[in-house]
């Protein structure tokens, strides 16, 4: 059974950073693509950001320029660096990892940005 551990939420002022981790607990095979999706109270979940295996990283407009993410694949693991944090991005984040068909998320993690 494939589960994703987050880490690295937290209350952070405007302006602040904050790097979430993603780890895979699987081993024998690797996923075609990882990223992070986040949920704000009152909406939908909405893609942040994603890498495919031997791809380029891909964002949403509301985070290009402040956001990083970066993947580690010979470990499942997948990082999300946060910069210029505003208060709008406050939400819970989760980790979604794909592989073929299959979708797999994260339990998530709570990034509040509030001075």
């Amino acid at each position: 059974q494939v589960q994703l551990v987050e880490s690295g939420g937290g209350l952070v002022q405007p302006g602040g950073s904050l790097r979430l981790s993603c780890a895979a607990s699987v081993r024998g095979f690797s996923f075609n693509a990882m990223g992070w999706y986040r949920q704000a109270p009152g909406k939908q979940r909405e893609l942040v950001a994603f890498i495919t295996t031997g791809g380029s990283p891909n964002y949403a407009d509301s985070v290009k320029g402040r956001f990083t993410i970066s993947r580690d694949s010979a470990k499942n693991t997948v990082y999300l660096q946060m910069n210029s944090l505003k208060s709008e991005d406050t939400a819970v984040y989760y980790c979604n990892a794909k592989r073929f068909q299959n979708d797999y998320w994260g339990q998530g993690t709570q990034v509040t940005v509030s001075s």
